[in-house]
């Protein structure tokens, strides 16, 4: 099938399908999953302004799906997604200026590519590593017949670390009833949103493989919790970088709503199979996805070196 637009010629059941799949673990995980679908979009031949640009509005729609999945759960704290939206437009205009500070260099692609392999890389041994050491907590818990309101005071190590950033005092305070959060200071959530926002702009897609874990690790969100708000979060995030890139004729919306009718079923499954998984388990099972994206980007790079 041809796209005017993008002038190209790519079999539409592709397209699908490769929605279809984004759409199930972006539900799941609460990420964008860009660091799967824009290799995909460029293995197809899309132009790589084109694969940016779509990839973003691909994503928005697909997030709309999903986060009305986990808003009936009740897995999306609104109150946290407005506060971390200011941060990651922040971030965001941040990573574009340094994408086009680099440009005056000659080696953007190896700047970011490294980047992204090492940011990659270092999320996805974490979060095995601590998925698996929560888990393997939690069943000797069990085994040991702990009273569940027992096992609830344990506290892993990064669990730890998230209740001693909770108790910073910096003004402005604020409460996340819906998170169990009593207090946190608002700057650690602009701050961890900021952080997203510039991989975002940097690396390109939502950066949810960032936001996800920064608010498990970071913030003490629950797992649940974080992959709803996250992707709550994604819609208006993308959603401005989609109007950007459009306004610069990046966006091909035939080819994102032709994924769109993929990524909406396979959204709504993922987002209601979270209901089965517990956030130990999601975080461990998500850990391959960001080393995934990693492979791809090293392959890139090497064939780049290698023609």
């Amino acid at each position: 099938m041809y796209f005017p637009i993008s002038g190209v010629h790519v079999d539409p059941v592709y397209l699908v399908a490769v929605g279809f799949v984004i759409g199930v673990l972006g539900g799941f995980f609460g990420v964008g999953g860009s660091f799967l679908t824009a290799p995909a979009l460029f293995a197809a031949g899309l132009p790589m302004n084109y694969v940016v640009g779509t990839d973003l509005a691909h994503i928005v729609g697909k997030s709309v799906v999903a986060a009305r999945t986990h808003r009936a759960l009740g897995n999306i704290d609104l109150k946290l997604a407005i506060i971390m939206v200011i941060g990651t437009i922040a971030g965001s205009e941040t990573g574009v200026q340094a994408i086009e500070a680099l440009k005056k260099g000659a080696h953007v692609e190896q700047v970011v590519g490294i980047v992204s392999i090492i940011v990659f890389t270092g999320i996805a041994f974490f979060c095995f590593w601590e998925g698996w050491m929560a888990l393997q907590l939690k069943e000797r818990q069990v085994r040991n017949g702990r009273p569940a309101a027992d096992r609830k005071q344990d506290l892993t190590a990064i669990e730890s670390f998230s209740r001693s950033i909770q108790r910073l005092k910096i003004s402005p305070m604020v409460s996340l009833p819906h998170s169990g959060i009593e207090a946190i200071s608002f700057w650690a959530i602009l701050l961890v949103s900021f952080v997203g926002g510039i991989f975002s702009g940097f690396l390109g897609g939502g950066a949810g493989y960032i936001r996800m874990p920064s608010m498990v690790y970071l913030l003490g969100i629950p797992t649940h919790i974080a992959v709803g708000t996250d992707l709550f979060e994604i819609i208006i995030s993308a959603s401005y970088g989609t109007i950007r890139h459009a306004m610069n004729g990046n966006v091909d919306i035939v080819i994102a709503l032709v994924m769109q009718t993929g990524a909406a079923l396979g959204a709504r499954i993922g987002a209601n199979l979270t209901q089965y998984f517990s956030g130990p388990r999601i975080r461990l099972v998500f850990a391959p996805l960001p080393l995934l994206g990693a492979v791809v980007i090293a392959q890139k790079l090497l064939s780049s070196h290698h023609p």
